[in-house]
C-alpha cells in the first residue's frame, strides 16, 4: 500500500517540477512580435490610364498591441480587396519603372484600410518582403 502511494507521489512531483520549469521558461522568453504574412497580392502598374504591368507582392503585416493574429486573418480577404481597390484608384507607381511599386505609399494605404476594417492601431507597420513583376522589362521609353 505504501509503495503505491510512494510511486504516485513521485509521479506527481515529477509532473509538478516539469510544469513549473515550462511556466518559468514562458515568463523568461520575451513576447514575440505578432505578424501575419500576406502572399501573392497582384497589384497593377497604371500609367497614362493604361495597365502597363502587374507586380505581385508578399507582405508581412506587423500587428499593433492588443490585436490578435486570428482577428487579422479573419479580415485578410477584406484587406486584400481594399489594397487592390486602392492600387486601381491611386496607383503605387514609381516614376522611373514599371517593375516595382512605391512601398511607402502601399504601406500607408494598407495601414489606413486596416484601421477602418479591423480597428485603430491594428497594424504597427507593413513590410514588403518581395516584389515580383509579371514582365521583367518595363523601363519607360524616352
Amino acid at each position: 500500500m505504501h509503495r503505491r502511494a510512494l510511486i504516485q507521489t513521485g509521479a506527481v512531483l515529477t509532473a509538478a517540477v516539469a510544469a513549473g520549469a515550462a511556466h518559468a521558461s514562458e515568463k523568461a522568453a520575451p513576447a514575440a512580435a505578432a505578424f501575419v504574412n500576406m502572399t501573392g497580392v497582384g497589384l497593377p502598374v497604371i500609367t497614362e490610364n493604361r495597365i502597363r504591368n502587374y507586380v505581385f507582392v508578399v507582405l508581412k503585416l506587423h500587428l499593433g498591441p492588443g490585436h490578435t493574429v486570428e482577428a487579422v486573418r479573419a479580415k485578410e480577404a477584406y484587406l486584400r480587396d481594399a489594397l487592390v481597390r486602392a492600387a486601381h484608384r491611386t496607383p503605387f507607381v514609381l516614376p522611373d519603372t514599371w517593375v516595382a511599386l512605391d512601398t511607402a505609399a502601399l504601406s500607408a494605404s494598407l495601414i489606413r484600410s486596416a484601421s477602418t476594417l479591423i480597428g485603430r492601431g491594428a497594424l504597427a507597420r507593413v513590410e514588403v518582403v518581395s516584389q515580383t513583376p509579371r514582365r521583367r522589362t518595363g523601363m519607360q521609353g524616352a
